[in-house]
């Protein structure tokens, strides 16, 4: 099996990289884990999904407190046999989980989760939304706190809008590297002016669900179109839209139990939307408003 070279985003602040797509262990496996019991026995199942995962060419993996999620992150990532230092992991502080379990906050959370994990460290710990949050700007402190000693080693938000993202800005000494938010053809701004406000600001913009307007929102005004570029480029519609959200300048964060849908998603990056293609899809996507989350 070839592995498509796989481009990566800059973060500025650090000079460092992250791979420009990701697998994501979120939202099914959190409902199934709640459904067995946070602390019920390991999910083999997604065990194997992660190693799988690493194994067909992804080394950019998503978790987060949220999901219930480490262990079986970090035993996949073992299982994968490939060097901690050619991955880049991703956690996430989540402030509702802390409302329920009195945790003291992210540097607490990251502490924790990388016992859970086996790791020394992740490459990136963002909070994950900004709700239940009892003063944002010392939990900014502590992300920044946790950056200076290692143990994560870029941070930034999810779910963050403008305002929010201006309020740590304030009092930063370490900037916002990253903003992960929903984005898909059917909601190219989670908030008012978030997109260019990134972009103006250097933090690199994640999106989760980008495959929204075929698994979760369809039938919608897109669905001719994308028929006819899957045609058209001999692409899947699959491919079709996470490359269009790749050439929006955004990285795409998916997610499959089937080792030949996560090889495609990679294939994303062995071909180009032509730029009247990519503006098409933009366009008739407007014509529809849908949030998963």
């Amino acid at each position: 099996m070839v592995t498509p070279q796989v481009p990566e985003f800059k973060l500025k602040y650090t000079n460092q990289t992250i791979p420009a797509i990701g697998f994501g262990s979120g939202t099914a496996w959190r409902i199934k884990k709640s459904s067995v019991g946070t602390d019920g026995p390991v999910m083999d199942d997604l065990v194997d999904q992660v190693k799988q995962a690493i194994q067909s060419g992804y080394t950019h993996i998503d978790t987060a407190e949220a999901y219930f999620t480490h262990t079986e992150v970090g035993l996949g990532i073992r299982a994968a046999g490939v060097p901690r230092e050619k991955l880049f992991v991703v956690d996430k502080w989540s402030p509702a989980v802390k409302a329920k379990t009195g945790s003291s906050g992210p540097y607490e959370s990251l502490t924790t989760a990388l016992k859970d994990m086996d790791l020394d460290y992740v490459d990136l710990y963002l909070i994950h939304h900004p709700f239940n949050i009892d003063n944002l700007e010392e939990s900014w402190k502590e992300m920044e706190k946790l950056y200076e000693q290692g143990l994560t080693k870029n941070i930034g938000v999810s779910n963050f809008n403008v305002e929010l993202l201006e309020r740590i800005k304030k009092v930063a000494t370490i900037p916002v590297m990253i903003n992960q938010i929903e984005f898909h053809a059917y909601l190219q701004e989670q908030t008012p002016g978030i997109i260019e406000y990134c972009k103006e600001n250097d933090i690199v913009i994640e999106g989760f669900c980008p495959l929204a307007p075929i698994t979760r929102a369809a039938p919608g005004p897109i669905d001719d179109l994308l028929l006819q570029l899957a045609e058209k480029y001999g692409k899947s519609q699959t491919q079709i839209l996470l490359r269009w959200v790749y050439q929006n300048g955004v990285l795409p964060l998916t997610t499959s139990s089937k080792a030949e849908r996560l090889v495609e998603a990679l294939n994303i990056f062995t071909f180009e939307l032509d730029p009247e293609d990519v503006n098409k899809i933009s366009e008739v996507g407007k014509g529809k408003t849908y949030k998963a989350f």
